[in-house]
């Protein structure tokens, strides 16, 4: 099986890590140079790559990379026993939050984006979690 990090690219790793730092208690682990740090307290590390926004994206050109909100189809769900104190201490951070806090048949959720324009969601389970919608 596959191992699994996350990597989420920052203009700036200072103001990445004080954001995910204050909006989440992770914690600084190793750092490599002055581009890349490595974020404990989740159940995988989580790593704020720096890439500077008109940055190409891959090797080939195409697309670049802007910080104003964007959407991915891949994004980040952060699991948190107490939503409401979550979505407190995200948005003092500086997460914008994205619509209501919803009432899901699995718990609750609100969705988010990042001071860089990333979106995250921040999830607290139900005694029945995602088997409430599973078949």
């Amino acid at each position: 099986m596959p191992g699994l990090l996350i990597n989420i690219d920052v203009p700036d790793i200072a103001a990445g890590e004080r954001f995910y730092t204050a909006a989440l208690g992770l914690t600084v682990g190793r750092r490599f140079d002055d581009d890349i740090v490595e974020l404990l307290g989740s159940d995988i590390p989580i790593y704020l790559i720096r890439k500077p926004a008109g940055s190409a994206i891959g090797p080939d050109g195409g697309d670049f990379r802007r910080y104003n909100r964007h959407w991915t189809p891949v994004h980040p769900d952060f699991t948190v026993d107490d939503l409401d104190a979550a979505v407190a201490r995200a948005i003092s951070a500086g997460a914008v939050q994205e619509g209501e806090t919803l009432d899901m048949p699995y718990g609750r959720q609100a969705m988010f984006a990042d001071p860089f324009g990333n979106g995250f969601c921040l999830i607290a389970f139900n005694d029945r979690g995602y088997d409430a919608i599973a078949t």
